[in-house]
């Protein structure tokens, strides 16, 4: 992220408030922004460290950092995405039809899905139209019926 921008804002913000004093003003305004300018970038680089922090204590897994690369920061964000609750059943409508299906499959797979539902806490039948609904709108999920095992890695630059 280049900072310089901002620090270019302020300076043309100083100018513009120096300017209805006269020239000789305008002329210490220019100094007093070529001289603040490292305080200036200090104290934004500051806010983003800040706010990296704050956005971090909210988040349960990924870490926002602020990673310096000569004179510009870069925000990046670590570490894996852990579901924070799972999303809520898929409920028929109360007065829609139901439909039985016989389905088959292997019986390690019968028992596999017999003991993840169980962990769950949940039936069968719910944990197969849970799977099923997410395949249909593609919402992929994983254990507990939150987000698959993947890992958010990366880095954001303005």
């Amino acid at each position: 992220m280049d900072l310089t921008p901002y620090l270019e804002g302020l300076r043309a913000d100083l100018a513009a408030v120096a300017a209805p004093a006269g020239p000789e003003t305008v002329r210490a305004a220019d100094l007093l922004s070529g001289a603040l300018e490292s305080s200036a970038r200090l104290a934004l680089l500051e806010a983003l460290s800040d706010a990296a922090a704050e956005i971090t204590t909210r988040l349960s897994g990924p870490v926002v950092e602020v990673r310096l690369r000569g004179r510009d920061a870069d925000l990046v964000v670590t570490g894996a995405v852990t579901p924070t609750s799972p999303p809520p059943a898929v409920v028929p409508d109360a007065g829609g039809d139901l439909a039985r299906l016989t389905l088959r499959m292997p019986e390690s797979l019968k028992t596999h899905v017999e003991q993840t539902a169980a962990a769950e806490g949940v039936s069968v039948n719910a944990w197969l139209v849970r799977a099923i609904t997410g395949a249909v709108t593609g919402a992929v999920t994983g254990p507990g019926g939150g987000p698959s095992g993947r890992r958010v890695t990366g880095f954001f630059q303005a």
